[in-house]
């Protein structure tokens, strides 16, 4: 197996806030990745604005991928969606309307009603 190359961002790209890194710690141990795994985000076309989050749980970084440590939590983003997502902040919300993970995102110009797309 070849060697994955990526590289490290720090906060200014994403900051997992404390509600977010407790939760995604938890969901990581249930998953048997709690030493390697990461979060991946991802931004795709698609929702009602145009962009939209994904988000999977993985077992690291792929190549090219930037990785950022947070609150204890690795999240690891590709170059074109670190492009939308630089100095966003990633919550946790356990309301039952709107509750899940939530992004914070400066470079939204445009966000739905929903909160789960936006257009840069």
């Amino acid at each position: 197996m070849s060697e994955v190359t990526y590289k490290v961002g720090n906060e200014k790209l994403i900051k997992v806030l404390p509600t977010a890194s407790k939760r995604l710690t938890g969901l990581l141990e249930k998953q048997g990745r709690a030493a390697e795994g990461a979060l991946r985000v991802a931004v795709i076309g698609g929702g009602c604005s145009g962009l939209q989050y994904q988000m999977d749980l993985v077992d690291g970084p792929a190549n090219r991928d930037i990785m950022v440590e947070s609150n204890g939590v690795r999240v690891v983003i590709d170059p074109k969606s670190a492009l939308f997502v630089t100095g966003s902040e990633l919550d946790f919300s356990e309301d039952l309307q709107s509750g899940g993970f939530k992004v914070s995102n400066p470079n939204a110009i445009v966000t739905c009603s929903c909160g789960e797309s936006f257009a840069a």
